[in-house]
């Protein structure tokens, strides 16, 4: 009797089901009409490509997409942090390490033109300005030069601890350069207002992380392809991650961006070909790798108004080293490898706070100016942001190019006599100098953030509290360089001895994560325990089962859909 009742229930439930269902089909059937259901020509779903490599790149789109969609600047900075909780393992350059003969690299993974034959047509309207201005300021730049190269000499005289040379090389160059723009803002103030509202920092935080494609595999992932069935996979380029990190003697920022010195327009295949390909290992020429979170940042947090660079000094003293290892040709070549990355990173930064990405390119072309000097040699360069992207998605189809001129070393003075005079001193020098100064900002009648949202562009824009708290811990946490909580996963001798090269305890369970096949590199930063909330403490009281702190990660990567999501994976407790 128990099971004929069970069956019958059974059976009313299938009917009920089934009424409903014929209800609804009927009531969309009634809804199509003859225009609907009939077409004029056949259409077809699209085609789409099934294979391991189409898949994949659909996959990395999604993803893209899904960053584009965020609104606030530290989102997608944060998104692109996403998939790795322990950071990428990413190619470390830094402002003052340039392997020999690495130009063509820096060229490639930039995908910056270099002309070293000057500066660009576009100063050439500055001309005669300039030369009205050269008396008031070939003056002040003189006293300048004196003052730490004759004045200074008495002061070591009483210090008492020792400095390395280079150290203290570079420590005169920024007093100099200190001195020099200290000179050439107040000199130029009255001709040039934007100076009076420019903001100068000392030794800024510049850092820049992007993704390279086209670069060939590594020894270790094209061994594990001809292992498994990615053979015919095996030497297909790979993305590469870089991050820069430098630190430059002072900087110029201004609340409105510099003019660029070409249009921005479509470029051709002949800039491309101007464009060396470098596609070896970064490892082979001498640049190691380390796991680094993925951060970019200009100098400034998000919420500076003054988020455009005008000028920037770098020093040039790890050069006298060189020159004697290398010779004068090639510290030529390091300098302008010096020059392309500082000035790539820190106008790339500038283009991620409008909100674009590594994966997103800028629409419309940012500029920047870089000087390079130790105080008595200076090279000037001009650079031009035209393109971000440079992923493997992108690399191959992507005809844009970066723009960089630049001109050779010149000397500011030949000599300082015993008397305390400037033998020597250089027009040249002080006039490219004085057009840095002057090239004015101005404003541009185009929308400067499209991919960022109306009323929310930053954190401080939040409207929710507990969202906006949540974000501007994690994303200033994250972007301080301090260690992460979840220390990296140790293998210990003895393991690597009797479990990894010699299989002596098979009996022993397997609970680490090498036995696991488990890859700690691999986890994601939502990827733990929400913090546990009191019931005394909980919103709506102690019957509140939502006994976790709600969590507002701005994406989660792989995620079918987009929104604030919070999940743990108990394996890594």
């Amino acid at each position: 009797m128990s099971l004929y009742i069970k069956f019958g229930q059974k059976v009313a439930i299938s009917k009920l089901i089934l009424n409903n269902c014929r209800h609804l089909f009927k009531r969309s059937i009634s809804t199509i009409g003859e225009d609907d259901e009939y077409t004029k020509e056949p259409q077809y779903p699209p085609i789409v490509d099934t294979s391991y490599k189409a898949r994949k790149q659909r996959e990395r789109v999604k993803w893209h997409e899904m960053i584009k969609c965020l609104n606030t600047v530290e989102e997608k900075l944060f998104a692109i942090n996403m998939p790795r909780y322990y950071g990428f393992k990413s190619v470390i350059l830094s402002d003052d390490r340039f392997q020999y003969n690495s130009l063509p690299f820096f060229k490639y993974c930039t995908r910056t033109v270099l002309v070293d034959s000057g500066l660009p047509q576009y100063y050439d309207k500055l001309n005669e300005k300039v030369e009205g201005l050269l008396p008031h300021v070939k003056s002040g730049i003189e006293e300048a030069v004196l003052s730490e190269y004759v004045a200074n000499k008495c002061k070591k005289k009483f210090k008492s601890k020792r400095i390395a040379p280079e150290q203290e090389n570079r420590s005169r160059t920024s007093r100099v350069v200190s001195r020099i723009n200290d000179t050439l803002s107040t000199t130029l103030m009255a001709d040039a207002p934007h100076l009076s509202e420019a903001v100068e920092e000392a030794d800024t935080r510049h850092e820049a992380f992007w993704f390279v494609g086209g670069i060939d595999p590594p020894e270790r992932i094209r061994k594990m392809r001809e292992n498994t069935w990615q053979k015919e996979y095996a030497n297909d380029p790979v993305d590469r991650n870089f991050q820069y990190s430098g630190s430059p003697l002072l900087t110029l920022r201004h609340e409105l961006p510099l003019e660029s010195p070409l249009q921005f327009e479509n470029f051709s295949k002949d800039d491309l070909k101007k464009v060396p390909e470098f596609t070896y290992d970064p490892a082979t020429i001498g640049y190691f790798y380390k796991h680094r979170p993925a951060t970019t940042i200009p100098g400034v947090w998000p919420s500076e108004q003054e988020e455009f660079g005008l000028v920037s000094y770098h020093s040039r003293d790890y050069i006298p080293l060189r020159n004697a290892q290398y010779g004068a040709e090639e510290c030529q070549e390091a300098i302008h490898s010096q020059a392309i990355l500082s000035s790539y990173a820190w106008v790339f930064g500038q283009a991620c706070y409008q909100g674009f990405s590594t994966y997103h390119d800028p629409t419309y072309p940012l500029s920047t100016q870089t000087i390079i000097t130790d105080g008595k040699l200076w090279s000037f360069y001009a650079y031009q942001l035209n393109t971000t992207r440079l992923n493997i998605d992108s690399i191959e189809k992507n005809q844009k190019v970066n723009q960089c001129w630049g001109t050779k070393e010149m000397k500011l003075f030949e000599e300082i006599t015993e008397d305390g005079k400037v033998i020597g001193l250089n027009d040249d020098v002080i006039r490219n100098m004085i057009k840095f100064y002057i090239n004015e900002p101005r404003k541009r009648d185009i929308d400067m953030k499209p991919y960022l949202g109306g009323d929310e562009k930053k954190i401080a824009d939040m409207k929710h509290q507990d969202r906006r708290v949540f974000m501007e811990e994690h994303y200033k946490n994250l972007f301080s360089g301090r260690p992460r909580n979840k220390l990296v996963p140790e293998i210990y001798p003895w393991e690597k001895i009797y479990k990894v090269d010699h299989n002596t305890m098979p009996m022993v369970a397997r609970r680490r994560f090498f036995e696991l096949n488990v890859n700690p590199f691999r986890r994601t930063l939502d990827d733990h325990r929400p913090k546990y909330v009191p019931k005394d403490v909980r919103p709506g009281g102690k019957k509140n089962r939502d006994k976790y702190e709600t969590t507002y990660y701005p994406c989660k990567y792989e995620q079918k859909h987009f929104g604030y999501v919070s999940t743990f994976n108990r394996k890594y407790l």
